[in-house]
């Protein structure tokens, strides 16, 4: 695309669109490629010189995949992108890209569970200490930076329990003291919140969720500034890791109808959480867009929107009474990752995993995620499956 000062929306129809290159296919094509033949040794040479300058090697990456990196850097306001196989695989590519033995790592106390798995498995077999920290810490983050303190990883929201986090505060302390922050912006997408202008280095997401949006694709994706790319190109291509073509193709397609689908994702999620609001069974609904959240403040600042995904907590249930209402759902699924077209509705257990600040909540929480149905029937559902809370409890 011409560079010029487009809107979002206009980015996700038209960034990574070659028509041109392609006999006026509208759509990338999907390319498969291992392996990519040279008309010279000289071309093959200068392949091996940079080969991360076009398609040199299919697991470098291909047209298919250049082209979704393309648009969601272009939407994001980064200015490059990798693809990779899962959110996960994003997550791990780019703490390993920056961390080394001896080094000190701080991770919001808020953060995804796996990557706890991450940092006291592998990364502390490597010899990487993690602390973690108060997500609603803001500048005092400076006090718990060390010497030897290389990054900072954020996620705001966090999981489960949604706390804001204040990224321009924690960016500028991180920073002053020469560390580098990561942060995992799934939850608003490129679209609700624009990590760069925050002052991050480098941004991730789970493309897996909103970015794909139909429940079928395993996608990961790193953003970076152009300062960050060789590094985290280098570290990820000797990782091994790559994203399937047809993925990426799945996912650039996702890229295209974000907007809208992020619009009904978040006005159903909010007609949701005051309605749940408003119900003798649950105690807080966790919501930064509702006014009363203890993160709204921060939300309304540095957010654009609000996505689908959001927690909340019911009065001393018991785990047979939660089970009864849930397993009789029929329109929310019972199921893991969320960002879909399909509203779901899981138990959670945040109290477990928090080893920084305690979480306390005197009854089970629950985390929904809005889908595309209609918002009316989504609370008729809910509605039966309280009845049956109160009939087993």
């Amino acid at each position: 695309m011409t560079e010029r000062p487009y809107k979002d929306e206009t980015l996700l129809t038209h960034a990574g669109n070659k028509p041109r290159a392609n006999f006026g296919i509208v759509n990338p094509p999907v390319y498969h490629a291992s392996t990519i033949l040279y008309p010279t040794v000289a071309a093959l040479e200068a392949a091996l010189k940079d080969k991360f300058s076009g398609v040199t090697y299919g697991r470098n990456g291909t047209p298919t995949t250049f082209a979704f990196e393309e648009a969601v850097a272009a939407v994001e306001g980064g200015e490059r992108a990798i693809a990779m196989p899962s959110g996960m695989a994003a997550i791990a590519g780019a703490l390993l890209t920056f961390l080394k033995q001896g080094d000190h790592l701080l991770v919001s106390d808020s953060v995804y569970s796996p990557v706890r798995g991450l940092c006291g498995g592998t990364l502390a077999g490597m010899g990487i200490e993690t602390t973690y920290y108060d997500p609603t810490i803001g500048a005092g983050i400076a006090a718990l930076i060390r010497p030897n303190t290389r990054l900072v990883y954020l996620e705001s929201p966090g999981s489960l329990t949604f706390e804001v986090q204040d990224v321009p505060a924690i960016a500028a302390s991180a920073r002053a003291r020469g560390c580098l922050t990561v942060l995992d912006n799934t939850w608003a997408t490129p679209l609700y919140f624009k990590p760069f202008e925050h002052g991050i280095d480098v941004s991730l997401h789970a493309g897996t969720k909103y970015i794909t949006g139909h429940s079928d694709t395993m996608m990961g994706v790193v953003i970076c500034r152009a300062d960050h790319y060789q590094q985290l190109k280098t570290a990820i291509h000797g990782l091994g890791y790559c994203a399937a073509p047809d993925d990426c193709y799945l996912a650039l397609r996702g890229l295209r109808t974000l907007a809208v689908r992020l619009a009904r994702h978040q006005e159903t999620a909010l007609t949701l959480a005051r309605w749940l609001q408003a119900r003798k069974e649950v105690t807080r609904v966790m919501h930064p867009a509702l006014p009363q959240d203890p993160g709204h403040r921060l939300w309304k600042r540095d957010f654009g929107g609000a996505s689908g995904l959001f927690g909340f907590a019911l009065k001393p249930y018991s785990p047979a009474a939660v089970a009864a209402m849930l397993d009789g759902m029929e329109l929310f699924g019972l199921g893991f990752s969320w960002g879909g077209y399909e509203s779901l509705l899981i138990p959670t257990k945040p109290q477990a995993l928090r080893t920084a600040v305690p979480w306390f909540s005197d009854g089970p929480c629950l985390r929904l995620h809005a889908g595309l149905e209609d918002a009316g029937d989504l609370i008729a559902d809910l509605e039966r499956g309280f009845a049956r809370l109160g009939a087993a409890a």
